[in-house]
């Protein structure tokens, strides 16, 4: 990324648009100015024109999920998974998983992660669109609003922690599954507390683990919904979905799945 582009303003698109005539002209204005001075780019390749090009969106590493693991979603494991079998897991400490499958879009690679950090850590929220029509496609037939299959679902998120969210200033998961659930006319329920664990993007697997030791705690609710779908942008471990499905089952979910953005393989 080059220099202008790591200084340019984020989130143009989420201000509040001024009322009437005389807002709308100087709305325009605004953003032609703006734009001339930080143009939108392409999180992969720099181009200005589109937060994410159609070139850059059309050969990311998508997972074939035909091939792909039906229960954790690893990519390859359909006959035999690598991440999830009871060897790999009894090394965990746990016997199975808590949630019944897992769906990844991309594998995690250097195209992916341009899009995650440009996403949570630049600001760039309108980057939140493509990646939830992406992870839309992941709802299998059933992508039309009022589906039978998606009825009685509730989209929920692994929130951020606190220090995470006060420093980029909003919870990439949460506006993630706020946006797919709009897209899927769903509801989206917040249902956890905010973790206190470090930011684990620089923990080993062993570190992970340990990092989510005290688990999640849900939130004190009336009523827990029945079916959940949860939301988080990368599968990497499984040390932070395996957490917060156990604490949903806990609280009475009775199914529970998974769909991240990126799965590391």
């Amino acid at each position: 990324m080059t220099e202008e582009r790591q200084q340019a303003p984020r989130c143009r698109g989420s201000e509040k648009a001024p009322s009437g005539l005389a807002g709308a002209y100087a709305q325009a204005i605004g953003e032609v100015f703006t734009e001339s001075i930080w143009p939108t780019r392409c999180a992969i390749c720099d181009r200005p024109g589109e937060v994410l090009c159609q070139s850059c969106r059309r050969n990311l590493p998508y997972i074939d999920h035909w091939n792909a693991c039906q229960r954790c979603g690893a990519p390859f494991g359909k006959v035999v998974c690598s991440e999830c079998n009871p060897v790999s897991l009894r090394a965990h400490g746990d016997d199975s998983l808590p949630f019944s499958e897992c769906s990844c879009v991309s594998v995690f690679n250097s195209q992916s992660a341009a899009i995650i950090t440009t996403y949570k850590d630049q600001g760039e929220r309108r980057l939140v669109v493509p990646i939830a029509d992406m992870l839309a496609q992941l709802m299998y037939p059933a992508r039309a609003k009022g589906t039978a299959q998606l009825q009685g679902l509730a989209l929920s998120f692994i929130p951020a922690s606190l220090v995470a969210y006060r420093r980029r200033g909003f919870d990439h998961a949460q506006l993630l599954a706020e946006t797919l659930a709009e897209k899927l006319g769903l509801a989206c329920v917040p249902l956890f507390k905010r973790p206190k664990g470090k930011d684990q993007r620089r923990l080993s697997r062993w570190e992970r683990l340990d990092n989510m030791g005290e688990g999640f705690q849900c939130l004190a609710l009336a009523a827990m919904p029945r079916e959940v779908l949860l939301i988080d942008d990368v599968y990497t471990t499984g040390s932070t979905l395996i957490s917060a499905s156990k604490a949903l089952a806990q609280a009475g979910v009775e199914s529970i799945r998974c769909a991240t953005f990126a799965r590391v393989f």
